[in-house]
């Protein structure tokens, strides 16, 4: 018989988690190849491996939303204002490919465009990716041809993008890879994937929490520092972490992350800042600059007032929300009977934020997908939510498609829409209330149910708390008889799953 020594330390790993087994949505739903995967079923043993399989299925879903845009593609991005919003095919891309000066070989934030705008708004991080696709980009040709190419090539390094969420969510939760799976087949991340540039720091902000699933406390702040240069919404992820890391007393980690973030911001935008000081502050501008816009519930507010607010004060109270957010968050983190996972409080700020905004471009929700899929890994959740952002993707294009038409026969009328953002702020508050009752009652977590604690959380993971408050303060009642033996609360929850 093989020593103790020689057993392989493969052998004392659990089990993976195999959701056609515990999910009943994904059980039903595997039924179209062939049904759930069996007790005594051999994985890992031939090159489809399950990380493997989200990439390749991401990438073919991902084509197929670029295949949904070829009405777009082959004539209405130039000769039908409308008709691009009746095939619900926009993007941004191929429009500012000469509105934001590519065309003429501008250099962004140092060459001033010509018209209102006056640069380019968006972070650095962002406008070197939309010029890197630009020297990829053959000059020659109609202007159309030229939008076409730029548009194709950053569909191209968006698909890399897209595989990369895919795969580091899939590696984020050791046991549970097919979780990925929600990620590669979210019908709102296809549709929404080339409308702009978002995907960049959603993949960033993905590898960032891999990283930190994994310990590496600089790395994780290195990315998440690049995906705040590329996209504002990553920076609110260091919130909660902070609130998790006071709780555990991890404070060296989060001084490293915080530390990493920081340099890597600077090291992006601190050239630019210096040299080109008013291109690079556009974003910041015309952030707060911007009116109430599609897809927020000001919007509707706005709509229906005789006085609506001005964009000073909505500022104001949106900013004066998401700090009322960001502290109830802080007080069910230190408050809740179990410490709750990172990727929970992660969705949950960024949902704050988005539900709060006075802007809701469709392509946000890339935002709440791999977050969502870490927070609540549940099929029919998550397909709630998802059939709401696809009802409120084609209610925005409806909507423009009747303003610029004037024909309610064409589109959709200002009531219906309003009911069309009903639908989004209903389907992200419903994930939400799930995501809190997970952190409420810990058995109802499905990650935890499968005898996990938090493996999202790197060095949070199993370990114990040093600072709590209110009912989390309390002592737990014991597991057995008063004379049996006492079990220490994380280890047991760990073990079983109880509250």
């Amino acid at each position: 018989m093989p020593s103790a020594e020689s057993t392989p330390a493969r052998a004392h790993e659990p089990d993976p988690v195999r959701p056609t087994r515990d999910d009943e949505v994904a059980a039903a739903g595997s039924e179209l190849i062939g049904g759930p995967l069996g007790r005594r079923a051999l994985t890992g043993t031939s090159w489809w491996t399950p990380v493997r399989v989200v990439a390749l299925v991401a990438i073919g879903m991902f084509a197929l939303g670029m295949v949904q845009k070829a009405p777009c593609y082959n004539g209405a991005w130039f000769f039908g204002a409308s008709s691009q919003y009746t095939h619900a095919c926009y993007s941004d891309i191929p429009h500012l490919y000469q509105a934001r000066g590519f065309a003429d070989g501008l250099v962004p934030y140092f060459d001033r465009l010509p018209g209102d705008m006056q640069y380019l708004e968006y972070p650095v991080l962002t406008g070197v990716f939309m010029e890197v696709a630009n020297w990829l980009t053959p000059g020659s040709g109609s202007i159309q041809r030229q939008e076409q190419w730029y548009w194709m090539v950053n569909a191209g390094m968006l698909m890399a993008c897209a595989a990369v969420i895919a795969i580091c969510v899939a590696r984020t939760h050791a046991r549970r890879t097919w979780d990925g799976l929600l990620v590669a087949l979210a019908p709102a991340f296809a549709l929404t994937a080339t409308i702009n540039w978002d995907l960049l720091a959603v993949a960033l902000t993905a590898a960032a929490m891999l990283m930190w699933s994994r310990g590496r406390s600089l790395a994780f702040g290195v990315l998440l520092g690049l995906a705040t240069a590329a996209k504002l919404y990553p920076v609110f992820l260091l919130g909660p972490l902070f609130v998790l890391c006071w709780r555990a007393g991890k404070w060296r980690d989060y001084g490293t992350a915080l530390g990493g973030a920081i340099v890597a911001w600077l090291v992006v935008n601190l050239p630019v800042m210096l040299f080109a000081f008013e291109g690079w502050s556009k974003f910041y501008t015309f952030s707060q600059e911007r009116g109430v816009d599609f897809g927020s519930f000001w919007l509707i507010l706005a709509q229906n007032s005789s006085d609506p607010l001005t964009t000073e004060n909505v500022n104001t109270f949106a900013t004066l929300l998401v700090a009322l957010s960001g502290l109830g968050i802080a007080a069910l983190t230190l408050t809740a009977p179990r410490r709750p996972r990172f990727a929970q409080l992660a969705f949950l700020i960024v949902a704050a934020f988005i539900l709060t905004n006075k802007v809701y471009s469709p392509q946000y929700v890339l935002w709440l997908v791999p977050l969502a899929v870490l927070a609540r890994p549940k099929w029919r959740d998550f397909l709630i939510w998802q059939a709401c952002e696809v009802a409120y993707f084609l209610g925005i294009w409806m909507y423009l498609a009747y303003t610029t038409s004037g024909d309610a026969h064409k589109g959709l009328p200002t009531d219906g829409y309003h009911w069309a953002i009903g639908v989004h702020l209903l389907g992200t508050l419903y994930l939400c209330v799930m995501v809190v009752r997970d952190i409420l009652m810990p058995e109802r977590d499905v990650v935890r149910q499968s005898g996990d604690d938090d493996p999202s959380g790197g060095v949070l993971d199993g370990a114990e708390d040093v600072f709590v408050l209110g009912g989390a303060a309390r002592p737990r009642r014991p597991a057995a008889d008063s004379d049996g033996p006492q079990v220490e609360w994380g280890k047991q929850a760990a073990v079983d799953g109880s509250p």
